[in-house]
């Protein structure tokens, strides 16, 4: 497929966590930057509860509510030019930034031990991608969500990838709703895309 080319709600986007046997080293790392090198690592889904994580693994994270706006803010800074009616804006400086996404909460899926449990705060820098999408995949079982052909190849997507650190969860007990968490996740790479799959 291609990108998306219509105006539509991006009601079956996803965010996805890499999950390889073995951690990738600061070199291989610091080495990701084409879609063949990110795509790579999301060749199969695996569950947080019982999944084996293997090269091409990854987990879903599944039930989000709430995404925030993803990319790279601008970083201006309005400084007062004395006798001139505007201000001049100059390049501030860039701080580590984080997103906040807002999940119904399934205890099972992030219990200690479990494959996205064990992730949570262990300091660890994790390959995460983020796939736009305005409708499901057609595709079935481990390969549904890949970034594949055979995958999410198989409608309009668009995906981003970067690097980051599941840092914290935390619980928002409701009375009257579904339970929901707060998961902060903190960048540790600028966005790389937007890639379509299969890659044009």
């Amino acid at each position: 497929m291609a990108h998306i080319t219509s105006i539509g709600a991006g009601m079956f986007s996803g965010l996805a966590v890499a999950a390889p046997a073995l951690d990738l080293t600061a070199a291989q790392l610091a080495d990701l930057d084409t879609y063949s090198e990110f795509s790579a690592l999301f060749a199969s889904q695996i569950a947080s509860q019982g999944g084996t994580p293997a090269t091409g693994a990854f987990l879903d994270i599944a039930n989000v509510r709430e995404f925030p706006p993803l990319g790279t803010p601008p970083n201006v800074v309005n400084v007062p030019n004395y006798g001139s009616a505007t201000s001049q804006q100059i390049q501030g400086q860039a701080d580590p930034s984080s997103m906040e996404l807002t999940v119904n909460y399934i205890p099972s899926d992030w219990a200690s031990g479990t494959n996205l449990g064990s992730k949570l705060g262990n300091g660890k820098v994790q390959v995460f991608r983020f796939s736009l999408l305005n409708a499901e995949p057609t595709g079935s079982g481990p390969t549904k969500l890949a970034s594949a052909v055979a995958g999410l190849g198989t409608i309009e997507n668009s995906q981003w990838f970067f690097l980051g650190k599941l840092e914290a969860l935390q619980v928002n007990p409701q009375l009257t709703d579904a339970n929901q968490a707060t998961i902060t996740v903190t960048l540790q790479s600028r966005f790389f895309g937007a890639f379509t799959s299969p890659n044009a």
